[in-house]
């Protein structure tokens, strides 16, 4: 949002896309098992060496922003959807003590940075989609969205095949 101050008190609702929306997150042989019980981490979605590498970047994201709370995240082929809480005291980074507050940007930023380094080349597109959770209603409505998009994937807005 324009004018909007991303280290601000909230629940962040964020998209990230894979470069060229390729579908390199996910196992090949998972693409067509998606299933009724199919929320990552899963059983019956496996993950590929990018995914699983995306899914320990993203658990350890307490680690160096013990103030921004992980409440909820799906990996898809393509992309991923995060739900994260920065709380009222605006939490500084481990990493850089200097910095007066943590915002989503350099949380996002940080974990894409992170994820590059690992594999040796970004699997990302550029920036990311946003949305600040506003109420409960909002929340839930995006709760649920993440839990159904495995098993929704083939009529998902960020669909493809490649």
């Amino acid at each position: 949002m324009k004018d909007y101050d991303y280290s601000s008190s909230g629940m962040y609702f964020v998209t990230i896309c894979t470069k060229d929306k390729k579908n390199i997150l996910w196992a090949k042989e998972s693409s067509d098992v998606v299933g009724e019980d199919s929320i990552l981490p899963s059983k019956s979605v496996k993950l590929s060496q990018y995914g699983q590498i995306v899914d320990e970047t993203i658990n350890s994201i307490p680690t160096y922003y013990p103030h921004v709370t992980l409440l909820q995240y799906v990996i898809m082929p393509n992309h991923v959807h995060l739900v994260l809480y920065i709380p009222n005291d605006g939490g500084r980074i481990l990493s850089s003590p200097t910095m007066s507050r943590t915002s989503i940007i350099t949380v996002i930023g940080q974990m894409k940075r992170q994820v590059s380094k690992m594999i040796g080349k970004s699997i990302w597109q550029r920036s990311f989609h946003d949305y600040v959770i506003r109420d409960k209603r909002d929340y839930d409505k995006i709760s649920e969205y993440i839990r159904e998009n495995p098993i929704k994937w083939k009529t998902d807005c960020f669909y493809s095949e490649i």
